[in-house]
């Protein structure tokens, strides 16, 4: 993979910056937070297209590709990829980019499901008319 010239795919939906708390003795982030920004990023995106609640009920596959270090600007981007009747999947990519540099790295994406949620906390429908994310 050639990072130099790869874009990311999707919206943008978290920046963040990974800090000394999130890090292991040697100062590589762990892969649980990491997840986590992800799946806030890709819950993000749910909610806005069912425009309701939603929860994570899977995630099909996460690769970490690369190390994210303290210090670094964490970027995640996230797509829509399915709609189905009250699902969808979302395709998280995560992006490093340190501190003292502009190139920005591919270092995680991961593939998550997410149900929408009435009031009640029950799956319910999403209308095939919602915008999408990027409409939103």
């Amino acid at each position: 993979m050639n990072d130099s010239t790869a874009t990311p795919r999707g919206e943008p939906a978290i920046r963040t910056i990974a800090m000394p708390a999130d890090a292991n003795p040697a100062g590589d982030i762990f892969g649980g937070w990491l997840m986590a920004q992800m799946d806030l990023a890709a819950g993000n995106v749910a909610a806005r297209r069912a425009r309701s609640r939603c929860a994570t009920v899977s995630v099909d596959r996460i690769t970490f590709l690369r190390p994210v270090f303290i210090g670094d600007e964490v970027s995640l981007h996230a797509e829509i990829v399915r709609v189905g009747r009250s699902s969808m999947t979302i395709e998280v990519e995560a992006w490093r980019r340190s501190r003292d540099g502009e190139e920005q790295v591919k270092v995680t994406d991961a593939s998550f499901v997410f149900v929408a949620l009435d009031q009640g906390g029950r799956p319910r429908v999403i209308n095939p008319g919602s915008p999408s994310a990027a409409d939103a």
